[in-house]
C-alpha cells in the first residue's frame, strides 16, 4: 500500500476491463447509470430542463436498491420539527467526520425535496389526524421518519418515479452492466461503455457517447457474504470511478444493520432485512435468556445510532459464544405487524419464522456504503463532467456512519443539485443541449484482466473474516495478502500466458468486486482507530488528534493503490480552478 496521493483532478488511469469493442452507440447530453432514487430523480430533472437524457440501468428500471428501503425517508416534516434538530442528529452519528455544510444542505433543501417527490406521485401513509405519518429510527430525536405502505416506502418511491420517466418518454435502457468511463483528449467524461445482457433493442458491448455521466448505481453489499443488498450491488460503479482516475473517500466506513434476518451461520447473499422503524415502534433487542442489553449501553438503548446497536450485538454474542440475538415484538400484536410492518411480516414467516409469537432471530450483516466516490456539493467527482449521487457517492453527508433514512433523502436532495448543475453548463444563453465532447480512441492496450466466476464467492469470505463488524491490522493484512493473490494469479496469466475469464457479466462483477474490495481493506488498514461503523479490534478509541480526517483511495496507471488522507476533516475542492473551467491539469503526487 502506498501512502502517496494525488492531487484533485487526475487525468486518468488508462485502465479499462478486458471486454470487445462497442458495436453500438448512443448520443445524449447526459447518461444517467442507475435506476434508483438517486438515479430517477436526477434523469427527470435534466429531462425537465431540456436535456437529451439517457437512463442505463443493470437490471429492471424498478430492480435497484431503492426497491429494498423499508424504513422510510428523514426530513424535517413534523410540528416542532427543525432542520437544526435533523442536522445535530446527522453530526452526533456521523462521528465527526460529516462534512458540515453539505449535512445542511441536505436537511434544509431535504422537506421540499419530499413535497416534490410527492408531486411527482408517490403516496407516504398519513396519520388519523390528516398530515403524513412520521415515526422515529435509530440516532433520531424526533418522529421525522415518513413511510409508505407500512414499511414499503423503497417500493412506493421506485413505482412513483419510474411511473414519472415512463410517462415522460425517456430513453432507457435496461439489462445494461457499465463497464468504463470515455473521455476526451483533454480528460474530460465523454459517456460510458456498456453490455447490454441480451435483451431488449441493443445486445453486446455498445456505448453513449454524452458529456455529462452521472454515477447513481448504488452500493457494494454483495463484497461480503452476507448482506441486505441486492445481487446487482456489486460496486460497479465506484470500481469503473477509479478506473478513470477518480477519487474515492471513506470506503472502510461500512454500514452493518444491525437487525437482519438471521437464516443460519452458513447463509450468503441477500438476507431480508428487518428495518429500524420495527426497533423505533417500541421493539427490543434481547439474548437468549431475554435480557435487553443495550440498556444502559447508549441513552437511546435500541435506538441508539446503527454503528452502536450493531457493536453491542456483536459484543454480547462474543461474551455468550451465540451467532445470533433476537429482535422482540410479540407485544405489538398481530394487528399492528400486518398494518406497519407487512412485507417484513411475511419475510419472517416465508423463513417459519412468526413475530406475532416469537422473537426475531437476527445478526448484523453488511448494509451500507457511508463513502464512495469522493463529490462536492454539486455532486461533481474529481474527473470532469463526472457527477455522483446516491450510495455510490461520498458527499460528506454520512461522515463515519449514516443516520437512519437520510440514504433516500441525499439521493433526492444532491440527484437535484446534480441536475441543476450540469443545466448550468449549457452555453451562456443557450438552451439546447451540452457542448459535444469527442471521446479520445480507446487504447489498444489490453484491458484489465478478468477474474473468474468462482472467484466472486472466495472474495466474499475472505471480505467477511477480515474486513467485517471487527476488524484488527492482523485480519486486514490477511484480507490484503489473499486479495493480492487472487489479482497476482488473474495478471500474471495474463500477461505472461495471455490468457484471462471470458469476459461476461459474471467476470465484469467479480472484477469490479476484487477493486472495490482491495480499496475498502486498504483504507481500512491504514486508520487506526475505531470510528462509526469502523471497528478496530487493535485501536478500541477514537483518536480525534490524528484521524479526524478522511481516507482517500486511487488507482495508478501502474494499477496499484494510491493511499492518503486529507490535511482535516474538510474535504479539499474536486476540481481546482482551471480544471474546473475545463484545462486539464496533470496532478503532482503529494507525499502525505
Amino acid at each position: 500500500m502506498s501512502s502517496t496521493g494525488t492531487s484533485a483532478g487526475s487525468t486518468g488511469t488508462g485502465i479499462r476491463l478486458h471486454a470487445p469493442a462497442p458495436g453500438w452507440a448512443l448520443t445524449a447530453d447526459v447518461v444517467v447509470v442507475g435506476s434508483g432514487v438517486a438515479g430517477l430523480t436526477a434523469a427527470l430533472r435534466c429531462e425537465a430542463a431540456g436535456l437529451d437524457t439517457v437512463v442505463v440501468t443493470k437490471a429492471r428500471l424498478d430492480d435497484g436498491s431503492t426497491r429494498w428501503a423499508q424504513g422510510g425517508i428523514a426530513a424535517a416534516l413534523g410540528e416542532g420539527d427543525t432542520p437544526e434538530q435533523h442536522l445535530d442528529d446527522t453530526l452526533v452519528a456521523g462521528a465527526g467526520l460529516c462534512d458540515e455544510e453539505a449535512v445542511r444542505i441536505l436537511v434544509t433543501e431535504g422537506p421540499d425535496a419530499v413535497r416534490r417527490l410527492i408531486g411527482t406521485g408517490a403516496h407516504f401513509d398519513e396519520s388519523e389526524r390528516g398530515g403524513l405519518a412520521l415515526t422515529r429510527e435509530g440516532g433520531h430525536h424526533r418522529r421525522r421518519i415518513a413511510h409508505a405502505g407500512g414499511d414499503a416506502t423503497g417500493a412506493e418511491i421506485s413505482r412513483a418515479l419510474v411511473e414519472a420517466v415512463r410517462a415522460r418518454g425517456l430513453r432507457t435502457v435496461e439489462n445494461a452492466l457499465v463497464l468504463d468511463l470515455l473521455t476526451d483528449e483533454e480528460g474530460r467524461s465523454a459517456g460510458v461503455t456498456l453490455h447490454v445482457m441480451g435483451e431488449g433493442q441493443h445486445d453486446g458491448v455498445g456505448a453513449v457517447h454524452a458529456p455529462a455521466v452521472v454515477l447513481a448505481t448504488g452500493g457494494m453489499g454483495q463484497v461480503f457474504s452476507a448482506t441486505t443488498n441486492p445481487p446487482v450491488s456489486t460496486g460497479d460503479g465506484v470500481a469503473l470511478a477509479l478506473r478513470a482516475g477518480a477519487e474515492v473517500s471513506d470506503l472502510e466506513f461500512v454500514q452493518f444493520h444491525p437487525t437482519v434476518l438471521f437464516l443460519g451461520a452458513g447463509a450468503e447473499g441477500q438476507q431480508p432485512l428487518v428495518s429500524e422503524a420495527v426497533r423505533g415502534e417500541g421493539a427490543h433487542l434481547v439474548d437468549a435468556q431475554g435480557t435487553r442489553f443495550m440498556v444502559g449501553q447508549h441513552e437511546l438503548a435500541e435506538l441508539a445510532p446503527r454503528d452502536i446497536v450493531a457493536k453491542g450485538i456483536t459484543r454480547r454474542m462474543r461474551e455468550q459464544g451465540a451467532d445470533h440475538m433476537y429482535l422482540d415484538a410479540r407485544h405489538f400484536g398481530a394487528d399492528m405487524w400486518e398494518r406497519r410492518f407487512p412485507t417484513i411480516l411475511a419475510a419472517c414467516r416465508a423463513h417459519g419464522i412468526d413475530p406475532v409469537t416469537e422473537p426475531v432471530p437476527v445478526a448484523p450483516a453488511a448494509h451500507y456504503a457511508s463513502g464512495g466516490v469522493r463529490t462536492d456539493r454539486h455532486g461533481r467527482t474529481t474527473v470532469p463532467g463526472l457527477y455522483a449521487c446516491g450510495e455510490v457517492a461520498c458527499t460528506g453527508v454520512h461522515g463515519a456512519n449514516r443516520l437512519a433514512s437520510n440514504s433516500l433523502l441525499e439521493g433526492l436532495v444532491y440527484a437535484e443539485r446534480i441536475a441543476a448543475d450540469i443545466a448550468a453548463g449549457r452555453e451562456a444563453g443557450d438552451t439546447g443541449g451540452l457542448p459535444v465532447r469527442v471521446p479520445a480512441p480507446v487504447s489498444a492496450r489490453p484491458g484489465h484482466p478478468l477474474l473468474p466466476p468462482e472467484a466472486r464467492l472466495t472474495l466474499q469470505r475472505i471480505m467477511t473474516e477480515g474486513a467485517g463488524v471487527l476488524r484488527s491490522a492482523a485480519s486486514l493484512r490477511t484480507a490484503a495478502e489473499r486479495l493480492e493473490r487472487l489479482r497476482t494469479e488473474a495478471l500474471t496469466a495474463f500477461e505472461e500466458h495471455g490468457k484471462t475469464a471470458e469476459p461476461g457479466v459474471d467476470t465484469w462483477e467479480a472484477t469490479n468486486l476484487l477493486c472495490v474490495a482491495r480499496a475498502l481493506v486498504a483504507a481500512a488498514l491504514l486508520r487506526e482507530e475505531t470510528r462509526g461503523c469502523h471497528w478496530r479490534e487493535d485501536h478500541a478509541e477514537r483518536d480525534d488528534t490524528a484521524w479526524r480526517r478522511h481516507v482517500v483511495v486511487t488507482l495508478t496507471p501502474g494499477r496499484t493503490l494510491a493511499v492518503r488522507t486529507t490535511d482535516t476533516a474538510d474535504f479539499p475542492p474536486t476540481l481546482g480552478p482551471a480544471r474546473a473551467a475545463g484545462s486539464p491539469v496533470t496532478p503532482e503526487p503529494q507525499e502525505q
